[in-house]
């Protein structure tokens, strides 16, 4: 057949070479980009999951980077809380030296308190201006708000750590299952034998011993228990041990001899050195564990001992069983963590009510994962170290702060001499300070120890991982593609010659014509 109208060989080859020039064109586009996938059509579904993937490694490495910083902004808080902690061991150096009053002078001691008023300021100073960014770090900036503590239940609550659900505040429920006790072992004012109306029956040397240490006391026949409560109350202070009568001005109502603080790590003991005389036969009692004292004469329900540990507070916060230490509790929960000291009447009565207070905002809150959750975040609360808040120390009066120990407060140097070198308060609120400051970066160290390092380099893992999986998808073979694009250069050139020899084949009629 011969037809010029319509050159199907030549349609034939524009086809093939349209496709092969397609081909062409594709292999040079992902030779020139280096991608395999360019735009949708190249691969529908290989687009979805490598865009997902894509996401994914962008929010693994901004994650590492929030780490990164929030690594440093530790560092720095750590570094001025170790200032703080060289203050307050200067400090408790000053007041050491100042107790030694038999060889320091007036002057001297004047001296030291100028230089404890000015560590005092220092401590402020670095609370106040400790900052990264712009952002405050030990004024309290960082720390959780509180809302609603009752002063009657609860001392002092410290919170490390909160899980805001949507910014709404935090309900934190104590419910008191056991209360704390001191050690306590009870005499009987009427106890024949051993009391005669309210006195010792016979002399006697006692060995005293407690959290503080041991002492002997002795006595003559006939003492009063009233001024045998007054000598275990004089020494107190060596022994950690006080005394009282068990009905206040009635030795006849017997008396306990019991530990000064509360909890399993204090103890009182009470041992007869001195042998009893004939028919003589002083002891001593504790409760059992079942029995109430009621203000009474207990010995019917005392079990004979000489010696009595405390008992630590056990109670549920919000639900979780929570660590007692005498009237403190610790809890450490994923939505809660915290150190709160209950009052002694919320503390000793389990039937007590105690009202909830809470956690209102605050904190710092680290994105450390990919995706906005509460699972990827981690909170953290820095509390103030300004010396109106650090040390806070029950006592006498109350709660007392650091900033009692400048001149003209109540644990000066100047008012603990006038107390007959009374530096006991001082003393406490000094530890109690070093050890807040000590556990703060330990906090902050553990922190960024166990969970900004780890998280690092479990995003690193992520992101190598995430990073090969999205370019074995997305990514052009090279050596594949070189390949293919020789093939179609060819198919190409050989698509053109064929093209052009179909073209040639409607001049063969020509020849019909001239013949």
């Amino acid at each position: 057949m011969a037809r010029i109208n319509t050159n199907i060989p030549s349609v034939i080859a524009q086809a093939n070479l349209s496709r092969n020039q397609g081909e062409l064109n594709l292999r040079l586009e992902r030779l020139s980009t280096g991608l395999r996938i360019n735009r949708g059509a190249d691969d529908p579904a290989g687009l979805i999951i490598s865009e997902r993937i894509r996401s994914d490694i962008n929010g693994v490495q901004q994650g590492i980077k929030n780490s990164d910083r929030a690594s440093s902004v530790i560092s720095t808080t750590e570094a001025s809380l170790a200032e703080v902690n060289d203050l307050l061991n200067s400090i408790r150096s000053l007041i050491v030296e100042s107790a030694n009053t038999g060889a320091v002078s007036i002057e001297e001691r004047a001296a030291n308190q100028l230089q404890i008023d000015s560590a005092i300021d220092s401590i402020t100073r670095i609370s106040n201006t400790a900052t990264f960014g712009g952002l405050r770090l030990l004024d309290g900036t960082l720390d959780y708000r509180l809302s609603g503590v009752d002063t009657s239940d609860v001392s002092t609550a410290s919170v490390r750590n909160a899980s805001l659900v949507q910014g709404n505040p935090l309900q934190v429920s104590i419910d008191v299952l056991a209360s704390a006790q001191k050690g306590a072992l009870y005499v009987n004012g009427d106890n024949p034998g051993a009391l005669t109306d309210g006195v010792l029956a016979s002399s006697m040397t006692l060995e005293i011993k407690g959290p503080l240490g041991v002492q002997e006391l002795s006595f003559t026949s006939n003492t009063s228990l009233t001024d045998v409560v007054a000598a275990v109350n004089s020494i107190n202070q060596f022994t950690g041990v006080e005394a009282a009568l068990v009905v206040s001005g009635q030795p006849l109502s017997g008396m306990v001899l019991r530990t000064t603080e509360y909890g399993s790590n204090n103890f009182v003991s009470v041992r007869r050195i001195s042998k009893p005389n004939t028919g003589d036969s002083f002891q001593t009692g504790r409760l059992a564990d079942t029995a109430a004292f009621t203000g009474t004469v207990p010995w019917g329900g005392l079990q004979t001992a000489d010696s009595d540990r405390g008992r630590d507070v056990t109670a549920l916060v919000n639900g979780a069983l929570a660590t007692g230490n005498g009237l403190e509790l610790t809890v450490n929960s994923p939505s809660l963590g915290a150190a709160i000291r209950l009052s002694e009447s919320a503390g000793t009565n389990p039937s007590a009510a105690i009202t909830p207070f809470y956690v209102t905002g605050g904190g710092a809150l680290f994105q450390l994962g990919p995706s906005v959750t509460a699972l990827q975040q981690t909170n953290f609360g820095i509390p103030s170290v300004a010396a109106s808040r650090l040390g806070g120390t029950p006592t006498s009066v109350g709660i007392e702060f650091l900033n009692s120990l400048r001149t003209g407060g109540r644990n000066s140097i100047e008012k603990a001499v006038s107390r007959g070198n009374d530096f006991a308060p001082a003393e406490g609120i000094l530890r109690a300070s070093i050890d807040e400051v000590t556990e703060l970066r330990g906090r902050l160290g553990a922190f960024e120890r166990n969970v900004l390092d780890t998280n690092v380099r479990s995003l690193q893992s992520q992101f190598e991982n995430l990073t090969a999986s999205e370019s074995q998808i997305r990514d052009a073979d090279f050596a594949a593609e070189t390949s293919k694009l020789t093939r179609a250069q060819i198919l190409v050139s050989a698509g053109t010659s064929t093209l052009s020899l179909a073209n040639q084949q409607s001049q063969q009629v020509l020849q019909l014509l001239q013949g």
